[in-house]
């Protein structure tokens, strides 16, 4: 059975929080946030796909990936990290952009807060996303975001506990 998953949004604050537990240890889900192997896997909702274009996992280094639909359809977005305490969190801002990687200014940035918690039933993810306004809110919400984020969490559950079944080894 799939852990719940917690989505609350705050218009006053334009905040978002985003709680689900995985049952697995906190090194296999920093390594599912942090590892372009393991980020095309599971960040874009089915049926899109996630390709990782460049990472460089450190503070004031980017990620730059495209989700691709099911009709070829392709969106460019970057994440430009800033914080990060190893296997207990990291913060980045993320936003739209062209293909070569250029800010799209129609469309919102906001600023996330990841953090990573063991608890008694495998690693507890927290994630804070702040925006300017909660009209910035809005629009990603109206975007799909809320169900597209809970399915690409709910898909990197599966991953997680098809890992801890079968071991480390690729299936």
């Amino acid at each position: 059975m799939k852990s719940k998953i917690i989505f609350t949004q705050d218009p006053k604050s334009a905040s978002i929080y985003v709680m689900k537990v995985f049952p697995v240890e906190v090194p296999t889900i920093w390594d599912y946030f942090t590892t372009s192997e393991n980020l095309d896997q599971w960040w874009a909702p089915k049926p899109w796909k996630c390709e990782t274009l460049k990472l460089d996992f450190q503070p004031d280094g980017f990620w730059r990936y495209m989700m691709k639909g099911g009709e070829n359809e392709k969106h460019f977005c970057a994440a430009q990290f800033h914080d990060i305490t190893k296997n207990r969190s990291f913060d980045w801002t993320d936003f739209f952009t062209d293909e070569d990687g250029n800010k799209l200014k129609e469309f919102p940035e906001a600023n996330w807060l990841f953090g990573f918690t063991g608890v008694q039933d495998g690693t507890k993810l927290t994630v804070n996303i702040h925006f300017s306004t909660p009209e910035e809110m809005n629009q990603i919400i109206e975007m799909g975001f809320e169900e597209g984020f809970k399915k690409g969490l709910d898909h990197l559950e599966d991953l997680v506990r098809t890992r801890k079944k079968f071991g480390n080894h690729s299936l």
